[in-house]
């Protein structure tokens, strides 16, 4: 039976990065906690297909999903926090539509008539988000549209947005987060702003139903009314969400504050009388009171930025919940790391990650890295690259092979412990052309992961070009360094494992991509554990 499907649009104004992925996220949960299917989609303004080729810097991490697809960071906290995969369908950005509408062009399905973005691009953008509602499977399809209101290149989606209001009626509700600053001079909370930011939506002809207002400090009475009258809105309406400790407290905070209601009074959609968000509830709860501490390090080449290395430092709250443990995760900047400073920089960690990455940047920092953590018996994760690192130095300080390394970074080693895929060496194309999203890992039965994921068939996902050369197999396995799991399509090494150490574990794929509040993913619990235990 097709399900009458409700869209919920939320956009943002006055500023960029007011939490609208956190706050779509949360009305997702609370919709589920009433026994709603609910997915959650972005759409990303800019001109790339997608973020595969952005540099960190400008867009931070780019999540995977499991068929593969290169998208926002948001992604990640729509797993993280509903449980329910994403997908390609989930993030489509303006390159993409406007690809879309030029290929169609090309073909001559516009039969002869002028492309307009009214209506082909707005008509593109339709087909975009009702693409997930028409799979039947959902009763609500949650849209976060990136950037600011007033921004040119988001004219197209809020026009998109007013025509779905128009034909859609009370099948479509508009939540608007803005910014309500504090003033310390005048020591007042400041409505103008969001007055500001409904009007520039009003003259792009979309009222919103529901403002939420985010905080330093409590909206009173008197705010909520003028907000609630200048903007046209209930004062129900009218949503406060303030700054919080972790973004684990804010789907509470939306409880309280009724967002899930407002909705579903907005939609006509008949309001179940059980909220249950128990499971949450317990995961907040532990991660306000654990037992033990530890310090982990994480060593990478972005972590000067706050959200390049997002998805695992969430997987290691969740790791750390799960053990009643409060995860301190220090970031180490792996260009600073020499074999002259190693010990003073990491002296102080109970556990060691070496992140993933491209590019030869802080290699060699990582590699000292991983000699520290595997000769002082210190757990360790190496994820992705971090995986490939632990290769190298096993060969050059285990195996003896002085200049093994990765061709990534150096073409001409001897000893290239790291090399292409065959089918990956004649692409010059870099967009796309990794092996990405969901693959099968056989675990070797015997191993540590195999005890820690208790099954032999696993599927993670990965996002990389270069893999373990599997003529180095035999040397690994006879100098104690296990191959733990193997992709058993194509053969690949996906786990490294070492014997005789409290944890050493690389792992060729991105486990953090696969963490959630509900499912917290089996290698950081066991890592962290591991992590606790060894301290």
């Amino acid at each position: 039976m097709k399900k009458n499907v409700k869209y919920i649009f939320v956009t943002g104004g006055v500023s960029s990065s007011l939490g609208k992925g956190i706050i779509s996220a949360s009305l997702a949960k609370l919709l589920q906690g009433r026994g709603f299917e609910v997915t959650i989609q972005k759409l990303d303004p800019y001109i790339n297909i997608d973020p595969g080729t952005l540099n960190p810097y400008e867009h931070g991490e780019c999540y995977v999903t499991d068929d593969g697809a290169e998208t926002d960071l948001d992604l990640g906290h729509y797993e993280r926090f509903s449980s329910t995969p994403t997908s390609q369908a989930n993030n489509i950005t303006t390159g993409r539509i406007y690809q879309n509408v030029i290929d169609k062009e090309r073909k001559g399905e516009y039969l002869g008539t002028t492309v307009q973005v009214i209506p082909h691009i707005t008509d593109e953008i339709k087909h975009s988000i009702k693409l997930l509602g028409n799979t039947g499977k959902f009763d609500f399809v949650i849209t976060e549209i990136g950037g600011t209101v007033g921004d040119i290149e988001s004219f197209p989606f809020i026009e998109t947005v007013r025509q779905m209001k128009w034909e859609l009626g009370h099948s479509c509700a508009v939540i608007h987060l803005t910014l309500v600053p504090f003033l310390k001079a005048a020591g007042e909370l400041k409505t103008k702003p969001t007055q500001h930011s409904v009007k520039t939506m009003l003259e792009q002809g979309v009222q919103p139903d529901i403002i939420v207002c985010r905080s330093e400090y409590h909206l009173n009475e008197g705010i909520r009314s003028k907000i609630a009258q200048f903007c046209n809105v209930s004062e129900e309406s009218v949503i406060e969400s303030i700054d919080a400790p972790t973004i684990y407290d804010v789907p509470l905070l939306m409880r309280e504050e009724k967002l899930d209601i407002a909705v579903l009074n907005e939609t006509r959609t008949e309001i179940p009388e059980t909220l249950d968000l128990s499971n949450w509830e317990r995961f907040v709860k532990r991660l306000k009171n654990p037992v033990k501490e530890v310090n982990i390090g994480l060593v990478g080449k972005y972590v000067e930025l706050q959200d390049a290395y997002k998805s695992i430092k969430e997987s290691l709250i969740h790791g750390g919940v799960e053990n009643e443990c409060k995860v301190n995760d220090i970031d180490i900047q792996s260009e600073k790391i020499t074999s002259e400073n190693v010990v003073e920089l990491l002296s102080g960690l109970d556990g060691i990650i070496v992140a993933p990455g491209f590019g030869g940047r802080g290699i060699e920092g990582k590699i000292e890295a991983v000699k520290y953590a595997r000769e002082n018996n210190i757990p360790f994760l190496g994820i992705c690259l971090g995986m490939q690192c632990a290769a190298i130095e096993f060969s050059r300080n285990v195996l003896g092979l002085k200049d093994a390394h990765t061709v990534e970074i150096d073409e001409k080693t001897k000893n290239p412990v790291i090399d292409l895929m065959e089918e990956q060496k004649d692409i010059e194309n870099m967009g796309g052309t990794m092996r990405l999203g969901s693959y099968n890992c056989k675990l070797i039965k015997g191993t540590k992961v195999f005890d820690i994921y208790k099954t032999e068939m696993i599927s993670e996902r990965h996002r990389h070009r270069f893999e373990f050369n599997n003529i180095y197999r035999d040397g690994f396995e006879k100098a104690g360094m296990k191959i733990a799991g193997i992709n058993p399509e194509k053969n690949l090494v996906e786990i490294i494992e070492l014997e005789n150490h409290p944890f050493f574990v690389g792992v060729q794929f991105h486990p953090e991509y696969k963490s959630t509040v509900k499912r917290p993913h089996p290698l950081f619990v066991g890592f962290v554990e591991a992590v606790k235990e060894n301290k």
